[in-house]
């Protein structure tokens, strides 16, 4: 278990060795041993200047937002002037978090993808713009029309015109190819290039093109392409693994007021788009490459022309659908590049991503005009102090009047909240009370499928005199009550999934004919008699 000590103390990293041709040798051998001697101290934190109270700063937002444990690391001009950790890495546990715990970056993983598509460019084995079906003949969608009109570039930047369909890969138990398989079914919302739709299943794609391209699986690829040249030893580009590692934070969501600790899910299934692993201290190496326009210790591993593509705005996003936090930054234009998010802010571009999945949240940010990068971990879903700490660093350095963006920002989540709250009381009110089921609870029981071959089957069963509806394969299970007539409300095992209602249709003939959920229609499928435990 690695821990911040009161004594700073230093690793050497040696840099990945290169061939290199004797007629350079002394001059490339400078340089690589430079880049082999990269020391890094452990728990770093500015004392004054623009980071000044930083450290209180983040205390009180934590104390703000219910946040169990937080990682953060700020670069500037190519070194790394804060890395440490707060709070705990598991709520009620003597578990305390430092610069080297290993949180989920969730979708900051698609900036990785994106670099790895950006060095295949490079070598001449894809084009941006290349139709996506060349280098993924599995790639096939219902109108074979569009399947070859969607680009490599579309898959980066959201601008598919496919639904979101997370119900794909999450909690699915897909795999990565029945996924692929599965989207052949999507109908689009709109035509290619036309509207904007945040797309995790089209990132899985870009993988795809990726192990296409190269020869080896995304994983592998930007395992020994971009992490091991980066010394990013303490990233996983996947779940396996993790377990075997002690400084590990723990995922945490609030349930009913309450911040709890939940497992932790693998979405492995879904890689490119957001399974990674990491830390604050070896993130901060990520950052320092992308500042550096894609060198790293003298060497380039992408060209200036393609590191400035992917950090270029490629599609407008409408500012209602860009983050809320933005509203209280005023930016002139809102976009999406190549695996960031882009914006301006007092002036420069700002470049960011953040990271939602179950339990935990992130956030990368570059203002590559001031080579200034910063990164923080949090291990509570959606804990929106991200956004404040990031503006919090980013005026420190710009200067100006001091601004308390965690106050800020609070009221305007919590009123989000709100208004969460009060639509489910709203559906709380319309609820008929005194009402039953048209059927004994026995003839509900039996599998649902969905005819589009998209969401797979949800099984209802009778179990100890209750209904129950399974999914996944029965890896998510949940508890049904009657909510009224034939509508009946799921309470989910996993606890990130909240509730559901399942509404079912009865047909003539008095037999449960339909089920639907989720805004999707699932057929019975005919057997000889319902499932049953005791």
């Amino acid at each position: 278990m690695l821990r911040a000590e009161s004594i700073p103390r230093t690793r050497i990293y040696m840099h990945r060795p290169h061939r290199i041709p004797p007629s350079s040798i002394h001059r490339r051998l400078l340089r690589t041993l430079a880049a082999a001697l990269i020391v890094i101290p452990t728990g770093i934190e500015a004392q004054q200047g623009p980071l000044d109270g930083l450290a209180a700063y983040v205390e009180q937002g934590m104390r703000d937002w219910n946040v169990p444990g937080l990682a953060l690391a700020v670069v500037k001009d190519d070194s790394v002037v804060f890395a440490r950790g707060f709070g705990t890495r598991t709520l009620g546990r003597d578990e305390p978090v430092d610069e080297h715990t290993s949180f989920a970056i969730a979708s900051t993983t698609k900036a990785f993808t994106a670099m790895a598509l950006a060095m295949l460019v490079d070598e001449g084995k894809v084009h941006w713009d290349d139709p996506v079906s060349m280098h993924v003949p599995a790639f096939q969608l219902a109108d074979p029309g569009l399947s070859g009109q969607l680009t490599v570039r579309d898959l980066l930047t959201h601008r598919t015109g496919l639904p979101n369909s997370d119900f794909l890969w999450y909690a699915s138990g897909s795999s990565t190819d029945e996924i692929l398989r599965r989207m052949r079914f999507l109908r689009p919302f709109a035509t290619p290039r036309s509207r904007y739709q945040y797309n995790n299943n089209a990132y899985m794609v870009a993988g795809q093109v990726v192990q296409s391209a190269s020869g080896m699986p995304w994983s592998e690829f930007v395992r020994t392409r971009i992490l091991q040249p980066l010394g990013m030893r303490e990233t996983l580009t996947g779940f396996v693994g993790l377990d075997a590692r002690g400084n590990v934070a723990t995922p945490h969501l609030e349930v009913d007021g309450a911040v709890r600790p939940i497992p932790y899910l693998s979405f492995d299934n879904i890689g490119p788009a957001g399974s990674m692993n990491s830390s604050v201290s070896d993130v901060a190496r990520w950052i320092r490459f992308q500042l550096a326009g894609g060198e790293w210790g003298g060497e380039r591993l992408v060209s200036v022309a393609q590191h400035r593509e992917m950090l270029a705005p490629q599609f407008v996003i409408p500012q209602a659908l860009y983050y809320p936090a933005a509203r209280l930054a005023d930016p002139s234009f809102t976009a999406y590049g190549l695996g960031w998010f882009m914006q301006d802010y007092r002036g420069r571009k700002l470049a960011m991503h953040t990271g939602s999945i179950d339990g935990m949240t992130a956030l990368v940010a570059l203002v590559p005009e001031e080579r200034l990068g910063l990164v923080v971990f949090i291990n509570l879903d959606h804990a929106e102090l991200r956004h404040a700490l990031m503006y919090r660093i980013i005026d420190g350095y710009l200067g100006g009047p001091a601004r308390d963006w965690s106050a800020e920002l609070r009221p305007l989540y919590q009123g989000m909240e709100e208004r969460f709250r009060a639509a489910t009381r709203e559906s709380e009110s319309r609820r008929v009370r005194g009402t039953r089921p048209s059927l004994p609870l026995s003839a509900y029981a039996g599998t649902y499928a969905d005819p589009d071959s998209l969401a797979g089957d949800v099984e209802v069963r009778m179990e100890n005199g209750r209904l129950a509806a399974r999914v996944a394969g029965g890896a998510i299970t949940g508890q049904m009550e009657h909510w009224h007539y034939d509508v009946f409300r799921v309470r989910w095992s996993q606890v990130s999934m909240g509730t559901s209602f399942i509404t079912f249709t009865i047909d003539p003939e008095g037999r449960v004919a339909w089920a639907r959920a989720e805004g999707r229609e699932f057929s019975r499928v005919p057997q000889a008699s319902p499932v049953a435990t005791q």
